[in-house]
């Protein structure tokens, strides 16, 4: 409450002094109470979130304290970074000293810093700097998405990148154009950032590497364990606010992808021009060509530089696979190049052995090339025989003698080479087929079943050649539209599509392919029988071949000419070996029919034997489809199994071969099913002896069985009582639907217990 109230002369309002002088007593006091506590929390917030005093400065300002960095400082001046590497960050720097650079100088015969432009700088500074702040005893452990995995790394994700460039198809036409960021395709807001690769103790010691493999890239700079490219690291885990800094004894600049040196180096260019030429495309991206225009105010359209899909990696591609994000630590793509002459005379000799020019080849065979150069591993140079490539094969190589150039590039290892890696698609007995264009439709068929079987250079074939001409005139053939193998029956009109063409036409193919380990078909000027891919038996004769089908049909397949391939030989034919459609007992019927031939009784007996169906043409237990070898007696063995009560009789002694009685036609039965092999076929080359089943069953249910044995050109059959028949073999392997029917010089009985 006021008490007193004074006038102040010149004021028309009254003033209340009293009331004023202390309201402005409690502001003054609010103020000062507001200060303090201001200060207090302050103070509060400095101790938790301020900086603290033991810690060390930014990147940037370490390298100034230690002193020795000046023309590092510099560089980073000029490169803009300087504010980067002052501030906030997480980084690990490799930073050349003063000495390092004053050597750089040297070699690019300039003065200093001043003579450097700042592009230069940006690039030295940022390949200099990985992502990410990393110990020397963490650069050795990868990070994967499931956490550290130790002693898997020797590469880390640096902060330079191309970018933009000027590229130039091979056709000449320029473009304004972005590597592909990925394996044959681009990601857009990925830099394709460039590695670079590292050498650490742990790793070396957990992968088996050693300072050979170091040396083997770097021969004038020794391994410490501690090694980045060709620079040792003097001091190592400096520790800086935003990271830490691995002094290091030399400049280390961005190293090329394996897509950039191929095209600095003059002696690759006719392998290069296989990628450029045949493998590359230039796709034009609206968003990259959008951020170029707002980045530069340039309109040009931008295109990716892609390669074929078909190629293990792309070598424009910093990123590796990206099956991680960081899958770039631990691994990276290996290429090995033959300089140009020798690649020329590969080229010349193999691949274009049948075909007019590489224009002229099929795509997929310079994609193989190719591939065969190309792994998706860092292929040490001491553990070539560890990695395999899309092709499964290791590096034909030998480090001291075959390998003229070896870099380690911001992608992978690059080797330069004095041979080609002779791939096995194109040596062994397929590449006859895959480099042959009369054979397009024989090496499509092959690579439905058979491409990896035969590729196996350590595995012989011989391989009976289907020509185009050939498989047509048979009907075979096919349809592009339909995307599928067709068969018209020759001489109508009736076209069979999908399986029902390809089935028979890979059972027909797999009779063209002979297992010959020991050179079985290296000499066809006599004669024999050979057991071929699936199973069924082919017969040869003075340069002739035949087949179940061929024999059938009354023809042979001449041989008009053989080469040979790493894992055997080829013989080229005028016509294809078929199969036989015909059932096993027309086969029998056809063989015993004469009533001369040495088979005629036991086919007398078989056309009237309960087992037999002549309206189905077909035996009990014999079934279509089944691989069957039949033994039959010759007369005078059918005669003496007559004799002994085996077979039935007539009065006289001699066969009764149309018994009524149920005991004899069982008998007849008995007899006949013993005398076949049930599921396998044998010949008297000596491959397969043993006790076999046969379809005859005894009373229990269980399958009878015989003992083959014999050698190359004899076999014997022993039946379950000891006694002996042997293999007649003039009289023998004749060839039925996947069987196999021989003469035998006494006849084999069973036990029916």
């Amino acid at each position: 409450m006021l008490s007193r109230i004074f006038c102040v002369p010149g004021i028309t309002n009254p003033v209340y002094i009293i009331t004023m002088n202390r309201l402005l007593s409690r502001i003054f006091l609010l103020i000062a109470l507001s200060a303090l506590l201001a200060h207090c929390r302050k103070k509060a917030f400095d101790d938790y979130y301020g900086r603290p005093d033991n810690l060390q400065p930014p990147i940037y300002q370490v390298l100034t304290a230690k002193g020795n960095f000046k023309s590092l400082l510099a560089v980073i001046d000029k490169s803009g970074y300087k504010d980067i590497l002052s501030g906030a960050g997480s980084f690990t720097m490799f930073a050349p000293n003063d000495a390092a650079f004053q050597k750089y100088f040297a070699d690019k015969g300039i003065s200093g810093v001043s003579q450097m432009d700042s592009a230069t700088a940006k690039q030295l500074v940022t390949f200099s700097l990985v992502y990410n702040a990393f110990l020397k005893a963490r650069l050795g452990d990868y990070q994967s998405t499931a956490g550290w995995v130790p002693n898997n790394a020797f590469r880390r994700r640096t902060t330079w990148y191309k970018g933009f460039y000027n590229d130039s198809s091979y056709g000449g036409q320029k473009y304004t154009a972005l590597a592909s960021n990925r394996n044959n395709y681009f990601l857009f807001g990925d830099n394709n950032n460039k590695y670079t690769t590292y050498f650490v103790d742990n790793y070396f010691t957990a992968k088996g590497l050693t300072a050979t493999d170091y040396n083997y890239f770097y021969p004038n700079t020794a391994y410490k364990g501690f090694n980045v490219a060709d620079a040792a690291v003097l001091n190592q885990d400096i520790v800086a606010e935003n990271g830490y800094i691995d002094e290091i004894d030399k400049v280390i600049v961005p190293q090329p992808t394996i897509d950039e040196y191929l095209a600095s180096k003059p002696e690759y260019s006719e392998f290069r021009k296989l990628f450029e030429k045949y493998m590359v495309t230039y796709l034009m991206s609206t968003d990259a060509t959008n951020r170029y225009k707002l980045l530069t105010g340039n309109t040009s359209n931008v295109y990716i530089k892609t390669f074929n899909t078909g190629l293990s990696f792309s070598p424009n591609n910093e990123n590796y696979l990206k099956l991680q994000d960081n899958d770039g630590q631990s691994n990276g793509y290996t290429m090995f190049v033959p300089k140009n002459d020798v690649l020329l005379n590969y080229i010349n000799s193999v691949l274009l052995e049948n075909y007019p020019s590489l224009d002229a080849l099929p795509t997929q065979v310079i994609v193989d090339f190719l591939n065969a150069h190309m792994w998706t591993a860092s292929v040490w140079p001491s553990k070539f025989s560890m990695y395999n490539n899309s092709q499964g094969e290791t590096p034909k190589f030998n480090t001291a003698t075959d390998i003229l150039d070896k870099q380690v590039l911001s992608n992978g290892f690059f080797y330069g080479t004095n041979k080609v890696q002779a791939a096995n698609v194109f040596s062994t007995v397929y590449g006859r087929a895959y480099l042959d264009p009369k054979y397009l439709l024989m090496t499509r068929a092959l690579d439905l079943n058979y491409r990896y079987v035969i590729t196996v250079p350590t595995l012989k074939y011989t391989i009976i050649m289907m020509s185009d001409s050939v498989l047509r005139a048979k009907g075979y053939d096919w349809n592009s539209t339909r995307n599928s193998w067709q068969y018209t029956t020759p001489g109508t009109s009736t076209v069979t599509y999908d399986n029902g063409a390809r089935d028979p036409l890979l059972r027909i193919l797999a009779t063209h392919i002979v297992p010959t380990p020991g050179g079985e078909l290296d000499n066809i000027s006599g004669s024999g029988i050979v057991e071929t891919l699936n199973g069924e038996y082919i017969k040869y004769n003075a340069g002739t071949f035949s087949s179940a089908g061929t024999i059938d049909s009354a023809y042979v397949v001449n041989s008009k000419g053989m080469k040979t391939s790493s894992n055997g030989r080829v013989y080229y034919a005028d016509n294809l070996l078929t199969f036989s459609s015909t059932a096993l007992p027309n086969s029998i019927i056809k063989l015993g029919t004469p009533a001369a031939s040495e088979f005629n009784y036991f086919y007398q007996f078989l056309k009237n034997a309960s087992i037999y169906t002549p309206s189905t043409n077909t035996i009990n237990g014999v079934q279509l489809g089944v691989f069957y070898t039949v033994f039959i007696p010759n007369n005078a063995a059918i005669q003496a199994a007559v004799t002994a009560g085996l077979l039935p009789k007539t009065a006289g002694g001699t066969p009764n071969f149309a018994p009524t009685l149920q005991v004899e036609r069982d008998q007849v039965k008995d007899f006949i099913q013993y005398h076949i092999l049930n599921k396998t076929t044998v010949v008297p080359d000596g491959k397969k002896s043993g006790t076999y089943e046969t379809v005859y069953k005894k009373l229990l249910g269980d399958a009878g069985q015989i003992t083959v044995s014999g050698a190359a050109g004899s076999m014997q059959v022993t039946d379950a009582y000891g006694r002996v028949a042997n293999v007649i073999v003039p009289s023998s392997n004749n060839l039925a639907d996947r069987c196999v029917i021989h003469l035998i010089d006494n006849y084999l009985q069973y036990n029916p217990n």
